[in-house]
């Protein structure tokens, strides 16, 4: 194999691969990236033995060929390299990176160890935007669990009723919900899709307004753009019935400008972090009162202006969980629904609130 691309096309092209390439895999080959060379195009494809992405970029393809090399390595060695054009060689059991007077040497392994891309079936499809899977994802995606103990929460729900496609995530302290209603784009679904293959389509190279269209069979989720491909495993388990967590109406409410709640509450949270991210929020007459302390350190105070509905209340959540939904809305108000300190509260945009919002537990006020 010698091929030779512009070192921006292949650094944009294992960045998407290298979203399916596992660290802790039992087998060494799936730390690894396939490099193919045939026809006027180098392919880069990664997996973990659950999920594939695959980019294609053009290349000056020399002699075809394909072979695996560690994806880390790969990735220090491309980020590191200048703009302009990149040589990939194989010579006998290793692959060699040229550019200009730099050199490097790198083991290979035989590509027929890779696990091929399996076929995914068209039992059922979505077909929406490419810019409005975008953002619906984004609305959701930070609310996902980690924990692998319930792998159904690490991952974002769809359900596509044929009106309305709804996309919901939690990992049990926040709850994160978009809505799009749109009628015929798609068939009815309700599958849950893993956060990390989410994280590679959100890569694909397509401008917002191109169509994506997500195919799904009984086990799996498929995304081709003819450019870039995913193919994922879906996740098995129940959902949680989401719907009885979200409160049915309120008492108390606060109306604050965005960028203004945001500044105040990231100053906060630089005292908040020893103290599990605890931020009190007091409602005061017209204003917000924004506090954290640390034990060991000291304490910090901010205060944002509000329109209050009966708001004169004390409730504390973890500042970052707050942060990160404030960063997923697309509006210059946000709204924060309450009835007492004990009970969740939901942030919603003051445009669109009741399609896009977020519900979180809160946290003990002293």
């Amino acid at each position: 194999m010698k091929v030779t691309v512009t070192r921006k096309d292949f650094a944009d092209s294992l960045a998407l691969a290298s979203t399916a390439s596992s660290t802790r895999a039992a087998l060494p080959v799936l730390a690894s990236i396939r490099l193919a060379a045939e026809n006027g195009s180098l392919s880069l494809l990664g997996c973990d033995g659950e999920m594939w992405a695959e980019s294609i970029c053009t290349a000056n393809v020399q002699v075809p060929g394909a072979v695996c090399v560690q994806r880390q390595l790969l990735s220090e060695i491309v980020g590191a390299l200048p703009d302009g054009e990149v040589l990939i060689e194989l010579e006998g059991t290793s692959v060699y990176i040229r550019q200009g007077h730099s050199e490097f040497k790198m083991m290979a392994l035989p590509a027929d160890e890779f696990p091929p891309i399996p076929d995914v079936g068209a039992d059922s499809e979505l077909k929406l935007p490419f810019g409005d899977f975008r953002k619906a994802v984004a609305g959701v995606q930070y609310a996902c669990s980690d924990d692998s103990s319930r792998p159904v929460l690490t991952g974002v729900l769809f359900n596509y009723d044929g009106t309305v496609l709804t996309l919901v995530a939690t990992d049990t302290h926040r709850l994160a919900v978009h809505k799009i209603h749109r009628s015929g784009i798609g068939s009815t679904i309700n599958v849950t899709v893993p956060a990390k293959a989410l994280k590679a389509i959100r890569q694909l190279r397509l401008d917002a307004a191109e169509p994506i269209t997500v195919r799904f069979d009984s086990a799996r989720l498929a995304v081709d753009t003819g450019s870039g491909k995913v193919v994922s495993q879906l996740l098995n388990g129940q959902y949680p019935n989401w719907e009885r967590v979200v409160p049915v109406e309120h008492t108390r409410a606060w109306t604050v400008d965005r960028s203004e709640f945001q500044e105040n509450l990231r100053r906060a949270l630089i005292l908040a972090k020893d103290n599990a991210n605890r931020v009190k929020f007091m409602g005061q007459g017209d204003m917000v009162i924004i506090s954290s302390r640390s034990e060991d350190k000291g304490e910090a105070k901010e205060e944002v202006a509000c329109v209050s509905s009966n708001g004169d209340m004390k409730i504390a959540f973890n500042g970052q969980y707050v942060m990160e939904a404030l960063a997923a809305i697309d509006c210059d108000g946000i709204k924060t629904e309450m009835t007492e300190p004990s009970r969740p509260a939901v942030i919603r945009p003051t445009e669109g609130g009741e399609d896009h919002f977020c519900v979180v537990m809160p946290m003990a006020v002293d």
